[in-house]
């Protein structure tokens, strides 16, 4: 049956309630979100002379939950405007509007009683067939069933979604013992296409898939840092972005989450788990004991494994000794066993080199993955039947690039018993018996597609539901038809191509810009449409900065000048070329990379896109088409001056203080992308997918090549209106002589020059005036200076 999702109620507003909230807020859905009534008045209400029955008292726990939330960062919502779609209310005078909304979500306190009694309220005033579902993390189903009616029960789930909610994908879905097929069946397929998430079908277990495995990980990092006398630096270190994980590795991660929560899982499994055979490794080490004494729960407390100091004026972040339980300043580790990673860009190339390294590392890596590799395998059947769900939920919840099947494959199968057996970890029987039948991988990629190990067949079973996406790393190696070393060219079927940028952070250097024009060669003459899309962290950072540098700091002017032009002609080629251009961008969309999506015909975005013109950053404007293009945005549509002129000062702004778009949706407030043309996707794997099916359509419905376009510029009004602007800016210390330098060259271009009157002129007049203006920036020692302080630093400079 249809069941359209337009209204969820949300019960209990705190850090995951808010969050819920406004998730469902940010892909369009009303909300209703309600929580208790406060017990008693607080000053500022005694002060107003409230009562305990006044409306803004009664809300007062939710609206603050709510308000709170909007303000931290990062923030929960796509857009703060979208919060307008959320409506609160207390659990005593708004529970009967839940008669109305098509789900309730409960997100209340881990405490069964409590949540048994939300049930009974939610039983009085819910329809018939409406949806209900418990955010918990670990209360068994059977046991929140107690007392509830048939339809309740048979319309009843777990759908735990993890924190923060907008950023991490991962989404388990925990059918009750009662609830009907097609009810878990749309509770996975709303998780994958409406709310962006990976769908996660878990048993009703302790702490279901994605905390089981993930907390194993961290509580067995707890022993081992000890054994192998690492420290909290060391640690982190071993455990980011070498190997796939996050940033904030392992202690800052548990800083940030809180020490308190971990406990409380850690605590839940040893307590129901006691035939794990891992079971005594969730037992707390006296050092968690302590912190948890002392508070030290991490940024909540402002003090975890990491705490930052203020010395002098000064910040720094000091490290916890894990022996001494004293403070220290932080230290940067070193490993030759990383060394020797560094040229591999391909996070799961790395792992066979980690695991042979002579060093502490490599003894770490190798007792890391020994115990994961057996802590996983026991888990089958137990958490989940099949062992590619284990691997989906690590990545979406946890954030690792590589689930733990993925990365004993990369090792090899044969290799990581080996480290097992070297750490007296006994080999599971569905391992030796696959070895056994001739299979010697977890995965396998034919014919597009990924196949998995099936325990019950002993056979590679295709992963369900692939077919809604396009995933470059199944279809690469059979639908590569063009590469050189920094992009390659798929051709997707349907006569539409993709180009893929494979260079390193995916900058745009020449390799790119070369496969850019090839992809269109083809398009324009063999095949029919192109995409720009890559499924890396981030679709792109920009410009090869540190080739221009070189060339700027060598004064070869004329290159620079060819390259600059080269880049403007390739981004114009995505607008005017005679085949669709579609690009899907996602993450990091700098600079370059802003500039081909202003121009492609059309857009198809990730949720989940930072994009701006960031180049004010490193001391030049936006030379690749991006000052141009923003000038005719500005004089588009049927306007009076004085608006036009007010958005032509708007987007001078953005670029002038570097703004990034910290979603899709405000892309759209900064003008970086446009309503009615572009799309959002909140689903990422979908995002080439969908590019594709709307490549076909728009060669269906009778694609043709565009017309030049013509911009209105206002030459001398609209520049004085910039050069008063900057000159006040550097008066008030707002900015530096060389920030007014650069403001006032890309003030120059955006007016189409000193012109004595409004007058329009062509695309490529602009273009010239651009590469004029950051060709003379490209000529300033300060300017070389701030873009070597960013090589060098990854920040930027003010000089």
């Amino acid at each position: 049956m249809k069941r359209p999702i337009k209204k969820v109620a949300v019960i209990g507003s705190g850090i995951m309630g808010s969050g819920i909230a406004c998730h469902f807020a940010n892909i369009g859905v009303e909300v209703l979100l309600l929580d208790i009534i406060p017990r008693e008045l607080n000053a500022i209400e005694k002060a107003k002379g409230l009562t305990l029955e006044d409306s803004i008292v009664r809300n007062r726990l939710v609206n603050d939950s709510l308000k709170t939330s909007l303000k931290s960062k990062p923030s929960p919502i796509y857009n703060q405007k979208f919060a307008s779609r959320i409506t609160t209310g207390n659990l005593e005078d708004d529970i009967s509007k839940i008669k109305n909304v098509d789900w309730i979500i409960e997100v209340v306190v881990e405490r069964l009683d409590i949540k048994q009694l939300v049930f009974e309220s939610i039983e009085k005033h819910r329809t018939p067939g409406t949806l209900v579902s418990s955010n918990t993390s670990g209360i068994p189903i059977k046991f929140m069933n107690e007392g509830r009616s048939d339809d309740f029960k048979q319309h009843f789930a777990v759908t735990h979604f993890f924190n923060p909610v907008r950023y991490l994908k991962l989404f388990e879905v925990v059918p009750g013992p009662d609830c009907k097929q097609e009810v878990t069946d749309f509770l996975m397929m709303y998780g994958e296409k409406f709310l962006g998430k990976t769908s996660v079908l878990a048993k009703d277990t302790p702490a279901f898939i994605g905390n089981r495995v993930g907390i194993f990980g961290i509580m067995s990092l707890f022993h081992q840092v000890k054994e192998l006398g690492l420290t909290v630096e060391e640690v982190d270190k071993l455990t980011g972005p070498v190997i796939g994980r996050p940033k904030s590795a392992t202690f800052r991660t548990v800083d940030v989450v809180g020490l308190d929560t971990l406990v409380h899982v850690a605590n839940g499994i040893y307590e129901n788990c006691p035939k794990d055979e891992a079971h005594e490794l969730f037992k707390l080490p006296s050092f968690i004991n302590t912190m948890m004494e002392n508070k030290w729960l991490g940024s909540k407390t402002k003090q975890g494994f990491y705490k930052r100091v203020v010395e002098n004026g000064k910040k720094s972040i000091q490290s916890l000794d894990l022996d001494t339980l004293e403070y220290s300043p932080s230290k940067k580790a070193k490993f030759a066993t990383l060394e020797m990673t560094k040229t591999i860009d391909n996070v799961i190339d790395r792992f066979k080199v980690l695991v042979k390294g002579k060093d502490k590392a490599g003894e770490f890596y190798r007792k890391n993955f020994a115990s994961m590799f057996g802590y996983v395998q026991n888990r089958i059947p137990e958490i989940s039947d099949e062992l590619y769900r284990l691997d989906d939920a690590m990545k979406a919840g946890f954030g690792w690039q590589h689930g733990p099947f993925e990365i004993w494959d990369a090792i090899g199968i044969e290799k990581g018993i080996e480290l097992m057996q070297a750490e007296n970890i006994s080999v599971a029987s569905w391992i030796t018996e696959m070895l056994k039948n001739g299979n010697k991988n977890f995965y396998t990629v034919k014919e597009g597609a990924k196949y998995y190990y099936s325990i019950p067949s002993k056979t590679q079973e295709k992963i369900p539901g692939q077919d809604s996406f396009i995933i470059l790393n199944n279809v690469r190696e059979s639908k590569t038809i063009w590469s050189n070393a920094g992009a390659s060219i798929q051709h997707l079927g349907d006569g539409v191509l993709n180009v893929e940028f494979q260079s390193k952070m995916n900058t745009l250097g020449g390799e790119v810009l070369q496969a850019i024009n090839k992809g269109i060669d083809l398009a324009e003459t063999e095949y029919d449409a192109v995409i720009l899309g890559n499924q890396a962290p981030n679709f792109s950072v920009g410009a090869n900065l540190a080739m221009a540098f070189m060339m700027a700091v060598e004064q070869e002017y004329d290159e620079l000048n060819m390259s600059v032009k080269y880049f403007q002609d390739t981004v114009m080629r995505l607008r005017y070329s005679s085949c669709p251009t579609i690009i899907a961008p996602h993450g990091f969309t700098f600079g370059g990379a802003c500039e081909m999506s202003l121009h492609a015909d059309k857009v198809i975005a990730a949720a989940e896109t930072y994009i701006g013109l960031v180049e004010f950053g490193v001391g030049i404007i936006p030379g690749g088409a991006g000052s141009k293009e923003m000038a005719l945005r500005a004089s588009e549509g049927v306007l009076k001056d004085d608006v036009k002129l007010n958005k032509l000062r708007d987007y001078f702004i953005n670029i002038a203080m570097a703004k990034v778009a910290t979603s899709a949706h405000e892309g759209f407030d900064l003008g970086f992308l446009k309503e009615h043309k572009d799309l959002v996707v909140v689903n990422k794997d979908r995002q080439i997918a969908t590019a594709k099916r709307h490549a076909i359509q728009m060669l269906e419905d009778g694609y043709t090549q565009p017309v030049p376009k013509k911009a209105l510029v206002y030459g001398q009004q609209a520049l004085g209106m910039f050069l008063v602007g900057t000159d006040s800016l550097e008066k008030g210390h707002y900015a530096s002589e060389h920030d007014k330098k650069i403001a006032n060259k890309l003030g120059y271009v955006m007016a189409g020059g000193d012109l004595s009157e409004p007058t329009y002129v062509s695309e490529q007049y602009l273009l010239d005036i651009e590469r004029e203006a950051i060709m003379s920036l490209f000529g300033e020692r300060k300017t070389l200076e701030r873009i070597e302080h960013m090589l060098k630093t990854g920040k930027p400079l003010r000089n």
